[in-house]
């Protein structure tokens, strides 16, 4: 568990982070989501993530983003919970709680040199400028058919009522 929270990294110390590594020659990817019943789907979009390069820092929506989002009963798991079990992936090498509705801001800090998101958000990916004006490139991560926390929350609701 200490080397899960060791990798939960504060905002203000995530530039830093990434200024690291790129004075090591490593690239650095961005990903960000809500992570919030951790699914086959979430590992498969993780782990492609982090193949584009050789860190992958994953924004983590708070509490309060997941809920203005998708309602007054998400996220089922706390930020902090979600956080833990997203730093416990090898894939993953740091996580950020972050509080806005998208993570343009966030991006901007990091400046990556990769932006991973789904392809179910190619009509839209937050901090896409930012990222390519600074000579870093967006890739779209394919999707695991019916892998998604929606499903998942009404499989069980379909078991359990």
């Amino acid at each position: 568990m200490r080397r899960a929270e060791s990798k939960i990294v504060a905002r203000e110390a995530i530039r830093a982070e990434r200024d690291r590594l790129k004075d090591q020659g490593k690239t650095v990817v961005f990903t960000n989501g809500c992570f919030d019943i951790l699914h086959t789907g979430h590992v498969s979009y993780l782990t492609f993530a982090r193949e584009q390069g050789d860190a992958l820092f994953v924004g983590l929506n708070s509490d309060r983003s997941v809920k203005k989002g998708k309602g007054d009963k998400r996220p089922v798991n706390s930020q902090v919970e979600r956080a833990l079990v997203l730093a416990a992936l090898e894939c993953v090498d740091a996580v950020i709680i972050f509080d806005e509705d998208e993570p343009a801001a966030l991006i901007e800090e990091i400046l990556p040199d990769v932006l991973v998101k789904g392809e179910d958000w190619a009509h839209y990916v937050s901090g896409r400028e930012i990222v390519e004006q600074h000579g870093g490139k967006v890739v779209l991560a394919p999707l695991v058919k019916g892998k998604s926390t929606t499903d998942t929350i009404e499989k069980i609701r379909q078991a359990y009522g």
